[in-house]
């Protein structure tokens, strides 16, 4: 498969050569077992039950809408059959993507997620699959999640197989600048983006902050001792009365917001394995009107009815 060092706003062009590359290999296909190759979770022939469709991508498909062609296969690679399935489940990964932990991240996803239609299935690399998830992996783990199964980079073929190499990325994992701001302390500014975020989290507290320490690349908070919870969710009184929260992979980057503990704090976190993790952290800001509007009304907001990945996403 060749491989485009394209810079990202070729990346329509690259895609469509890609795509005019393997439709290509059609006229050699009596040489080519098109079906040779299945990944290992699925049942052997599992997309031949049902004859494939090309569909138009639609436009409400937020990650896959500008991936750089308009057909796509359905059922797609990971089993999706219908159109509104495949949609719900590509929606989980948007917030991901706008994280920017590797240029392919896109690329990867709708190799899966909404695969580019041709008279076969063509899955990504097993290298894409690994660079993406070395560079995205410790951003869903600052978050809780882990690199799900579904995307186990030992389903997909190896790179001298027919598949979707690295395209537009390095092909190494892409470590975050020294610079960029930690993921837990990227704030929203209105109060739908804030309401997402409470959606996504188990808990939501008013809080001061006791201490701060950094220990194995991580931020361990303390909080004081009077605060308000806002939303309860799995918290027992154990974890209210001595509240610590840990920020994962947040040892060496900025986050201006904690630069002074003075004040209070409005914080949203998970609770993993007995832990807390702190997804978000804001200053309190008393006069913040998009902040009070989402703090009165954050149990009237639409949360989505499936588990949220990121922000404002899910992940069955």
């Amino acid at each position: 498969m060749p491989r485009a060092g394209s810079p990202p706003g070729c990346r329509g062009t690259a895609l469509l050569a890609l795509v005019l590359a393997l439709a290509g290999c059609r006229g050699g296909g009596q040489h080519y077992d098109y079906y040779g190759w299945q990944p290992e979770s699925l049942p052997h022939g599992r997309f031949y039950g049902r004859e494939p469709q090309c569909l138009d991508i639609p436009p409400d498909m937020q990650l896959c809408r500008d991936v750089g062609y308009k057909r796509m296969r359905l059922p797609n690679l990971l089993e999706h059959e219908t159109m509104a399935e495949a949609k719900q489940q590509a929606s989980s990964w948007v917030p991901l993507l706008a994280k920017q932990c590797h240029t392919d991240t896109q690329l990867f996803l709708c190799s899966l997620f909404a695969p580019v239609c041709l008279d076969r299935p063509v899955y990504p690399c097993r290298s894409l699959c690994e660079v993406v998830r070395d560079s995205c992996a410790p951003v869903m783990e600052s978050y809780g999640f882990p690199w799900p199964e579904m995307l186990h980079c030992s389903k997909f073929p190896s790179d001298h197989e027919l598949c979707i190499a690295v395209q537009f990325g390095n092909s190494k994992a892409t470590p975050p600048p020294v610079s960029k701001i930690c993921t837990q302390c990227e704030m929203e500014h209105k109060a739908d983006g804030m309401m997402e975020q409470m959606c996504s989290s188990d808990f939501v507290v008013k809080m001061r902050i006791k201490e701060m320490t950094e220990e194995n690349g991580e931020r361990r908070l303390v909080a004081a001792q009077k605060k308000k919870v806002l939303k309860l969710g799995p918290l027992k009184r154990k974890d209210t009365k001595k509240m610590v929260l840990h920020m994962r992979n947040a040892g060496s980057c900025p986050c201006p917001q904690l630069d002074s503990l003075s004040g209070s704090f409005l914080v949203m976190g998970r609770k993993v394995g007995g832990r807390l993790l702190l997804l978000a952290v804001y200053p309190w800001q008393k006069h913040n009107k998009e902040m009070k509007f989402a703090v009165k009304f954050m149990f009237s907001y639409p949360c989505p009815l499936y588990h949220p990945l990121l922000y404002g996403a899910g992940q069955h």
